[in-house]
């Protein structure tokens, strides 16, 4: 009979740890206990574009200060607008589509160089990120570096190791995007 206490236990551990991994990478559970803390950078990835720098940055400001297109607002959603600085959820699918990140994070534009992203909420405890634009000889290039930070010395180390890959495809195809729309914008392509 004491078996059964012992399966109950083992069952409620084991529902509670698939909980709560669920809960971190969708980020519906952060984790920020800020006590073993590990930086590890994201980027450099540079873009170059062939539109000019007010396109671009147009284009990347669109989903947060102007209209979204319907495809942007199923991945964005701004939850509170100011005049140089949003704060909006992010939407991401993992997990082979299977389930959806969800990030909370504040968007700041510096008009026509650079917007600023910090980390809300999400599957780790801290991301800075920034898009620098400067005129090049061809257009603007576009330049994405961050740092992401993980809790519990080596297994948030492994964490990020898990989480940064797929943050930095994401922000890849991020930056894809705005390339295509920027030259299309432009006509230059």
């Amino acid at each position: 009979m004491a078996w059964i206490g012992a399966l109950g236990v083992v069952t409620v551990a084991g529902v509670g740890a698939a909980g709560g991994y669920l809960g971190l990478v969708t980020g519906a559970l952060p984790l920020d206990m800020g006590v073993g803390r590990r930086i590890r950078q994201l980027g450099p990835q540079t873009v170059d574009v062939a539109a000019p720098r007010e396109v671009v940055f147009d284009v990347i400001a669109q989903p947060y200060l102007g209209r979204a297109t319907r495809a942007m607002r199923e991945k964005v959603t701004v939850l509170e607008q100011g005049s140089d600085m949003v704060l909006a959820a992010h939407r991401t699918p993992v997990a082979g589509g299977r389930l959806t990140a969800t990030t909370v994070e504040t968007v700041r534009f510096t008009r026509p160089e650079r917007v600023d992203f910090r980390l809300v909420r999400g599957p780790v405890p801290a991301v800075t990120e920034s898009f620098t634009l400067t005129e090049h000889e061809s257009g603007t290039r576009l330049v994405y570096e961050g740092e992401l930070a993980t809790d519990l010395w080596r297994a948030g180390q492994w964490w990020g190791s898990l989480v940064a890959p797929r943050w930095e495809a994401t922000v890849a195809a991020s930056l894809a995007a705005v390339r295509q729309e920027a030259e299309r914008r432009s006509g230059l392509r």
